[in-house]
């Protein structure tokens, strides 16, 4: 299997099965002398973790990460750093009815096609636990953004029909761990906690999306004509689990309106050239342009339902499904850490790459 890494200059390599031992990975790229705030990469893993509230799965897995290798006296060496997750709570017999069965909408007949084989104990590598690997290199990215003034929120925008019209110049970031939804809405959050615990009682699942805002970004990040920043972004959130979705900027939206409308004019204002809007998402020609970056992701409903459905076999025989286990009714509480250690990621990545193209 190729394609488990990502990342040019601060690049990760994950590794692991949601029911394998452990998951874990290697970044490459971190720059040496970083401080490393181990209770920082910590927290980061307890917002994605499972079992951390009654909308999420009640698999109670710590997720205590080992660094293994790169630090040194809380700094980074410039070495690879490797680390690992264990798996502590995983249980395999929930599976165990659908080991010659094609769940809907997961991977299952997909990887059975490409490899020949697959692990059926929660998907494997296709799981959704991969991400947290993701979320300590993000953490690692975001510990190297925040000495360059850049800070990273994301936050539930919607979840079914139920969505927040919050513009994002009124989002309080202290707000959105006030509620474990992560909307910091505070009584769309409450309708949103609502409808993830009717449809988890009825065996269902719920969809949504969720909204990213970047600020500090200096201009001049991207490369034209294919790595452009939006592009590479986009790249990042469409590798999530679960996502069918992305827009940046005023995305989908600005197509109803006039150029006159939606272009970005430009003043001089601080010491600095700025965009009296925005629609451009902090994104023009594929380069940041200094305004905030802003995007939306969109996650599709959790496939794992505990409603009877119809499937068929490895033999193509029709037949009926209802699975067991332990499993989110809607991702998009958890996907909020993933989101931005994504998008952490790719910003550390190009401010890197960009150190390499000036004298």
């Amino acid at each position: 299997m190729t394609g488990n890494s990502f990342g040019n200059i601060f690049k990760l390599t994950s590794y692991g099965e949601s029911h394998g031992q452990a998951i874990g990975g290697i970044i490459e790229g971190c720059p040496a002398g970083l401080t490393v705030d181990s209770n920082f990469i910590q927290t980061e893993l307890n917002r994605r973790r499972p079992g951390q509230s009654s909308i999420t799965t009640q698999r109670n897995e710590a997720d205590a990460v080992k660094i293994l290798s790169g630090v040194f006296q809380n700094k980074t060496t410039g070495t690879p750093i490797g680390f690992e997750i264990p798996n502590t709570d995983h249980q395999s017999e929930d599976y165990d009815n659908v080991k010659s069965i094609f769940r809907p909408s997961h991977a299952d007949f997909t990887y059975e096609e490409k490899y020949g084989t697959r692990d059926h104990r929660g998907g494997g590598r296709s799981s959704a636990r991969e991400t947290a690997s993701r979320v300590v290199a993000g953490a690692f990215a975001k510990l190297f953004l925040q000495t360059n003034g850049i800070g990273i929120c994301a936050f539930v925008r919607s979840v079914g029909t139920i969505e927040s019209t919050l513009d994002i110049d009124q989002i309080d970031e202290s707000k959105i761990e006030s509620t474990p939804v992560r909307c910091p809405d505070a009584p769309i959050a409450q309708k949103m906690i609502a409808a993830i615990e009717k449809a988890k009682n009825e065996g269902d699942s719920l969809g949504g999306t969720i909204t990213c805002i970047i600020k500090g970004l200096p201009a001049g990040l991207g490369q034209p004509v294919f790595d452009k920043f939006h592009a590479v972004l986009g790249h990042a959130m469409l590798s999530i689990n679960a996502v069918k979705g992305f827009e940046y900027g005023s995305g989908f939206a600005g197509t109803q309106l006039n150029g006159s409308s939606h272009n970005d004019e430009f003043t001089f204002s601080d010491g600095k050239i700025k965009t009296t809007t925005n629609h451009s998402g902090g994104v023009q020609g594929g380069i940041t342009n200094g305004m905030p970056v802003y995007f939306t992701v969109a996650f599709k409903p959790t496939a794992t339902i505990l409603k009877e459905q119809n499937t068929v076999d490895a033999n193509g025989n029709q037949t009926t499904l209802a699975v067991k286990g332990r499993h989110d009714p809607c991702v998009l509480p958890r996907a909020v850490p993933i989101v931005e250690a994504m998008a952490a990621m790719v910003c550390a990545d190009f401010i890197l790459l960009n150190r390499t193209t000036k004298i």
